[in-house]
């Protein structure tokens, strides 16, 4: 015996004694023919221990319980490979109930070994329990899953569905059973959800989104798809097929797309849509040598109406205006709320003509009211026109140039339109970067506080100025008070600046007191947005204590229109009263001018405004309203001022009419705070 045959006997050995005697499930025997009788020829160990006899007395059991049984099966055995039985056999007499297995092995001399295979009853009942706890567990995950899954064989019948397929697409389990699942799916799907199956069925777990599925109502839902293969040791049998109804979620995002490209309030076209409609448009009139035109309309002072109203009112009349404006827009147009009060029109085939009329049909529509709330409201608007591509190719710079224009009618009067002119880029580029100039106008030092004396007209002799701010920048030089006073009130600079020149006069009053100059009074303009902040009297109180100054040296000039929020005012100009401060009534009878504010606030003094000074030599109404402007201050003991006197005879009619004061360039125009201690101190 070579040594390559001893150890191929070795491993049968190791073979036999792993895989047969120490086999740890099936009780094993095998038997054969010998001496003309069948023999036992080896039995496993879990065979011999539960028979618990030797090798021949457990032939003697075993076939002398089942012999009668096991020869009648080998016949059986001559026509197939195995044969299956239930039988009893009595053990330490008790009868126990087994399964029995026989299997035919033929050997290489052809004589047969018939391999016998026992399992009790016991292990039968247990692997049978195992095995419905397993199939329980699998189909609890299947029928209680949220997900509706529906199970598919190789031939793409359905075999199973699960509850929460009822509870999505309508169908029972028993309906489903045997269709083919190709039915429920949409047409314009069908080939690509073939390809999904095939490569299913190849073991792969695969997704598919956005599949038409349909429901038992008779409609198809949109649904996303998942497959997850049954495997049987490695052959896929069937696949689980996981649906998901996306059709709410489809419609949300409908929603949210609707909600990405339309303004919330009116429905209309955003910016975003703009910008995409924009090139397809932009593309269109290349293709067709034609023209654009972008229609900017903004509502002139709608802030107004928003303050009247409240911001609900508000949102209502812009609402009207969207379907007013939406009724005049012809088909070759879009209309696009451009956020807040102002409204877009992009117009295809533009021709001047076109353009010019649907501009005036908007402005004429805006000369009927809008109504809310049983009260009818008047608005106007100003509409600019930018054209493509004669004034830009890109929309950022067709919508500003149509802003330009705008901005351009503005300024010219409003509820009106106008074409942009490249002449109109100036004037808006200048605003813009006055603006940011003025932002850094006092870190930069470029104000300053000049001041013209208030005259006695009976003595001649000057006790009080009036402060008057003055801004000469490094770009534009010396900017008139009437452009970037606005300006700063529109901005919000109005506050910073304000504070600044209150603080300026308190240390200019300082220092002519700290010199022993003689006592004089300085009137200060507050806006009426720093006036209706409501902390104005604490600020002024704050600035006075702080440099100590007499507080009856500090005037408070305030025009009409802070007067008409009568709480507040009331209430600060009592505070300002309690301080020490003296109260001016600036520019009176050129804004809500009532007699009632007169008797309800504490005032000390009334400045009649230019517009009644002019021409009060040669105009005999305008003389008539400064005289009874005075008689009225004298009857109310209050002192009045005349404003913009420049003639002698002006000032010749004031003192007939005893007025007290008057300022004006015939005195003296206002000048810096050095050439009023050179001027008026330095003789005291």
């Amino acid at each position: 015996m070579n040594h390559k045959t001893v150890e191929v006997e070795k491993q049968l050995e190791c073979a036999i004694d792993t895989y047969f005697y120490n086999h740890p499930f099936d009780m094993t025997i095998l038997i054969g023919w010998k001496d003309d009788d069948w023999k036992v020829i080896l039995a496993n160990n879990k065979a011999s221990q539960l028979f618990k006899e030797e090798e021949g007395a457990l032939a003697s059991v075993f076939f002398g319980g089942i012999w009668r049984t096991i020869k009648k099966q080998i016949k059986v055995l001559k026509f197939q490979p195995s044969v299956k039985m239930f039988l009893t056999i009595k053990i330490d007499g008790r009868d126990q109930l087994f399964e029995m297995g026989l299997f035919r092995q033929e050997t290489n001399e052809s004589k047969q070994i018939i391999v016998v295979e026992l399992r009790a009853q016991e292990e039968l009942m247990s692997e049978q329990k195992v095995r419905w706890l397993y199939e329980q567990k699998y189909m609890s995950v299947i029928d209680h899953n949220l997900d509706p899954i529906i199970t598919v064989n190789r031939k793409n019948r359905i075999t199973y569905a699960n509850i929460a397929v009822h509870k999505s697409f309508g169908y029972r389990s028993k309906e489903l059973t045997g269709r083919s699942i190709v039915d429920l799916i949409g047409d314009d799907k069908v080939d690509e959800f073939s390809t999904f199956l095939s490569r299913a069925f190849l073991g792969e777990s695969i997704e598919m989104e956005g599949i038409t599925f349909f429901h038992k109502k008779g409609q198809y839902l949109s649904a996303y798809l998942k497959t997850i293969p049954v495997s049987i040791q490695g052959d896929i049998q069937e696949i689980h097929m996981i649906l998901r109804d996306t059709s709410a979620h489809f419609k949300n995002n409908e929603k949210l797309l609707f909600l990405s490209y339309h303004d919330q309030l009116t429905g209309l076209w955003n910016r975003r849509a703009l910008k995409e409609h924009f090139e397809a448009d932009a593309e269109y009139a290349n293709r067709s040598d034609e023209k654009l035109s972008f229609i900017h309309l903004d509502l002139d002072r709608f802030k107004t109406i928003n303050d009247s109203i409240g911001r609900t009112g508000a949102d209502e009349i812009l609402k009207m205006i969207a379907e007013r404006v939406k009724m005049v827009c012809p088909t070759a147009g879009k209309l696009y709320r451009n956020g807040g009060d102002e409204y877009i029109i992009l117009l295809r085939d533009h021709s001047i003509e076109k353009t010019e009329d649907l501009a005036k049909r908007i402005l004429s529509d805006f000369t009927k009211p809008f109504y809310f709330d049983h009260q009818e409201y008047f608005i106007s608007s100003s509409i600019g026109i930018s054209v493509y591509p004669d004034d830009g190719l890109i929309l950022e710079e067709l919508l500003k140039k149509a802003e330009q224009a705008v901005f351009f009618v503005k300024e010219r009067g409003r509820a009106h339109y106008r074409f942009y002119k490249e002449e109109m880029n100036t004037s808006f580029t200048d605003a813009a970067i006055m603006e940011s100039h003025l932002r850094r106008a006092i870190e930069f030092n470029e104000l300053e506080i000049h001041y013209q004396p208030q005259v006695n007209l009976k003595t001649g002799q000057i006790d009080s100025f009036e402060a008057l701010l003055r801004w000469n920048n490094r770009k534009f030089g010396f900017v008139s008070p009437s452009l970037f006073i606005p300006m700063a009130e529109e901005s919000g600079l109005i506050h910073t600046i304000g504070d600044w020149v209150l603080e300026s006069v308190c240390k200019q009053l300082k220092e002519w007191q700290d010199k022993q100059f003689r006592k004089v009074r300085i009137a200060v303009n507050i806006s009426p947005k720093q006036f209706s902040t409501g902390e104005f009297a604490c600020k002024a109180k704050d600035m006075i204590d702080q440099y100590g100054i007499h507080a009856s040296s500090f005037e408070v000039e305030i025009t009409e229109t802070a007067l008409m929020n009568i709480k507040d005012t009331l209430s600060t100009l009592q505070k300002l009263k309690e301080i020490g401060v003296t109260i001016s009534i600036d520019d009176f009878g050129t804004g809500y001018s009532s007699l009632s504010y007169l008797k309800l606030y504490p005032i000390d003094i009334i400045k009649i405004d230019r517009s009644f000074i002019k021409d009060i030599e040669v105009d005999e109404k305008n003389a008539a309203i400064a005289k009874t402007i005075i008689s009225l201050a004298h009857n109310l003991g209050m002192q009045v001022i005349a404003e913009g006197v420049e003639k002698d005879l002006q000032a010749k009619i004031l003192i007939e009419a005893d007025c007290h004061k008057a300022q004006g360039f015939l005195f003296s125009k206002a000048i810096p705070a050095s050439q009023i201690v050179e001027k008026y101190f330095s003789w005291v």
